[in-house]
């Protein structure tokens, strides 16, 4: 057996005590709590949503607290996983937010989606307190985040990825050094382009699949098994999905067109145009104006239903 995978299972077989806190117990930063808790990580949490913190201090070894002074006043390391520049940015550089509260040696772990100006901004603030940001954007959604396979590019000083990978290694199954606070979530950003290309390519394929009477288990075979370059795990994972119209979120199309439009505004700071994005974020917007936001982001195959049924 692969040693790098024994000795994975070997730190995940035994509890790790690194105080840590969570800011954000949501759809993604619940199950990343279950997982720290199972392991024996004691943990503190908060979120905005006192039904969300109620829920996660169910957990053994989870305690909800009242602001997310608490928790940094409680951990070494914090986790935060929020929905957009500027939540994030109010969390941390507010009166009263995370950087107020920080003490020399902490560690901050951002594993929202947000621009590089943001971590960079909130990674001087911390530094100026001795402490270290880490902006940690994740690959995969909510099934990799309850079994602990979350794949984590990490941008920071190379001192604070060594106090947090213990954490990521029980949260994850894969980590990569970008380079310095921001670069994590640049390549966050470029990552999404492609899968947002993704999404309405495959939504196209699909629909045109059904628009000829074209076999659709065929062309699924075809593209997941014949060795050609039309698959993607996306594909695999979605067809199956998009086939049975079960479009419950593992990834909202809102968050999806969020991502999108930060990798937009990354082209538009140096000038560089990015046509093919500038039409998928079109189309991710008019599945958001047909009330498919809260869905999942492969909703966007819906548009090409329902043109097909007018």
């Amino acid at each position: 057996m692969n040693q790098a995978l024994v000795s994975l299972r070997e730190k995940r077989g035994r509890s790790i005590v690194i105080e840590s806190g969570f800011i954000g117990v949501g759809a993604m930063g619940f199950p990343m709590t279950a997982v720290l808790a199972k392991h024996g990580v004691p943990m503190t949490v908060w979120d905005v949503n006192p039904d969300q913190s109620r829920r996660a201090a169910e957990l053994e070894g989870v305690t909800a607290v009242d602001s997310v002074s608490d928790v940094v006043a409680s951990a070494k390391v914090v986790f935060t996983c929020l929905p957009n520049n500027q939540i994030v940015e109010a969390v941390y550089l507010e009166d009263g937010g995370i950087v107020d509260a920080l003490s020399a040696g902490q560690v901050t772990v951002d594993c929202s989606t947000v621009s590089s100006f943001v971590t960079s901004k909130i990674a001087a603030a911390a530094l100026k307190r001795e402490a270290h940001h880490m902006d940690a954007s994740m690959l995969g959604s909510i099934p990799q985040a309850e079994s602990g396979e979350i794949g984590f590019v990490v941008g920071g000083e190379s001192e604070g990825l060594e106090r947090i990978q213990p954490l990521l290694d029980l949260l994850g199954r894969f980590t990569k050094y970008a380079g310095p606070a921001g670069s994590a979530n640049r390549i966050k950003l470029i990552h999404q382009t492609l899968v947002a290309a993704n999404a309405v390519a495959v939504a196209e394929a699909v629909a045109l699949c059904r628009a000829t009477d074209t076999d659709l288990d065929c062309f699924y075979d075809v593209v997941c098994n014949a060795g050609g370059f039309a698959y993607s795990k996306y594909f695999e994972k979605r067809v199956p999905r998009m086939r049975e119209g079960d479009f419950s979120p593992l990834f909202m199309l809102d968050l999806m067109t969020k991502d999108a439009g930060l990798a937009q505004d990354l082209a538009a700071d140096i000038g560089m145009s990015t046509p093919l994005l500038d039409q998928v974020i079109d189309r991710f917007k008019e599945g958001q104006a047909k009330g498919f936001g809260a869905e999942d982001f492969s909703a966007v195959a819906r548009l090409y239903q329902e043109s097909s049924e007018t």
